[in-house]
């Protein structure tokens, strides 16, 4: 039984998408918000870097973790000409709950569909990997986190530091 589930689960797996690279241009996105609006990564072009932070799911251990360590460090994301924002496939009323119960001062996004996590190469079968983009102020990928390295938000707060050459 268990072999079968297998199986079943990796036909059901998407296709491996293109991952994308540092100084690849990062998909545009339009999606709904925590705040009530809609957040575009051209709401940012020629003004701020973008950390975009994907993660699986609204109020567990790892995503709340990785969402409180960003809140935490947002005076010097601040400093860093940085906005951050959070992504998840869950609803926009799922994120609104869950940036209240985190205090956030930044918007999560609701990816219900998983268009911008397919475009970003993050999706898996039933949520986002935990990926984060950092992309530079023209929309041009800076650095990327993944698992474990982006729950810690110091390398990703480093890389918002770091000038573009």
């Amino acid at each position: 039984m268990i072999e079968f589930l297998a199986i079943l689960l990796l036909a059901a797996a998407p296709e491996d998408p293109q991952k994308l690279r540092v100084g690849d241009p990062a998909p545009a996105f339009a999606l709904p918000a925590s705040t009530g609006k809609t957040v575009s990564l051209s709401d940012f072009k020629d003004k701020k870097k973008v950390v975009l932070a994907f993660y699986p799911k609204a109020f567990t251990g790892g995503c709340s973790k990785e969402m409180s360590g960003l809140r935490d460090q947002k005076a010097q994301f601040d400093q860093a000409g940085a906005q951050v924002l959070g992504v998840s496939l869950d609803s926009v009323e799922t994120q609104t709950r869950f940036a209240e119960s985190l205090k956030l001062p930044f918007p999560l996004l609701s990816d219900r569909s998983g268009k911008t996590a397919t475009a970003y190469g993050v999706k898996g079968l039933l949520w986002a990997n935990r990926v984060t983009f950092v992309i530079d102020e023209k929309g041009t990928i800076s650095a990327i986190f993944e698992g474990k390295d982006a729950i810690d938000p110091a390398g990703v707060l480093s890389a918002c530091k770091t000038k573009a050459s």
